[in-house]
């Protein structure tokens, strides 16, 4: 891998299900060490991108390349020491336990040679003590509440030590609280533990205000890319999601703020002069 290129792309990637393409000469690039976002409307390619990105889906043609090589062609166990994926949907097996959940993130660095160890043991329980999850251990994953879940899930992926961590709509169902919980940890473990992080997001505020790097689609494409106060404006907003809108400064943190345009009452119903 030639030196500063990051070690995570996808390049002129056609990316289909059976015979439904979804998405044609793909390309994009993934700065190391951030925490990259995918925003788009419904249906434009986003969760096939980040699929095609964490080696579930194998573009038609072109390729995904992770440190350099072709991510088809390396060891699923040893792209899984390297990369982890929150998929969209987790569906935990019945009366497992949150500390059985998280273990199996350990499953990758384990082998015939290699079993259970106490630096196993030491990872879970650093990977539950940072999402919040610690003191939730012995309970079992489908009686928590969707922001537990969510969180015991994330706990699994960083037990896995991944650099690269990918997360497919991680806010979807949950409560407002509990999306900024969510997101507030996301943004700990890219800025204090220098991990490389993409998600979709449905959320555009939520996006530009986390994110450090921004990839906007539309019908299968990327249509920009790059820090959101440069992707973020009124113009893009509208050419993407069709959203007519002002982007002002967000008073909390400085990022951009999509506020839509107001609505404009019915004729019929617009009062009469006096």
């Amino acid at each position: 891998m030639q030196a500063g290129t990051p070690r995570l792309t996808g390049t002129g990637m056609t990316l289909a299900y059976d015979r439904r393409t979804v998405a044609e000469d793909l390309t994009v690039a993934v700065p190391d060490r951030s925490f990259t976002v995918v925003i788009g409307p419904n249906a434009c390619g986003k969760s096939t991108l980040l699929r095609a990105l964490a080696r579930m889906l194998r573009p038609t043609t072109g390729a995904v390349l992770l440190d350099g090589a072709d991510i088809h062609r390396r060891p699923a166990r040893q792209v899984a020491r390297t990369l982890g994926l929150l998929p969209q949907s987790s569906i935990a097996p019945d009366g497992i336990t949150v500390a059985e959940l998280v273990a199996r993130g350990r499953y990758p660095h384990q082998g015939l040679l290699r079993q259970w160890s106490r630096e196993d043991e030491r990872v879970v329980e650093e990977a539950m003590t940072a999402t919040g999850v610690a003191d939730l251990a012995d309970r079992a994953v489908d009686e928590l509440s969707g922001g537990q879940r969510q969180r015991v899930w994330i706990a699994m992926t960083l037990a896995q030590q991944t650099p690269l961590l990918l997360l497919d709509e991680p806010t979807t169902y949950l409560d407002i609280a509990h999306q900024i919980e969510i997101l507030d940890l996301c943004a700990r473990l890219h800025e204090e533990q220098g991990r490389t992080l993409v998600a979709v997001l449905h959320d555009l505020n939520h996006a530009a205000r986390y994110a450090t790097h921004l990839i906007a689609m539309r019908d299968g494409r990327v249509v920009a890319a790059g820090p959101p106060a440069e992707v973020v404006t009124a113009e893009r907003v509208e050419e993407v999601f069709g959203l007519p809108c002002r982007v002002i400064e967000d008073p909390e943190t400085g990022t951009p703020l999509v506020v839509p345009a107001a609505r404009r009452p019915a004729a019929h119903l617009a009062p009469e002069p006096a």
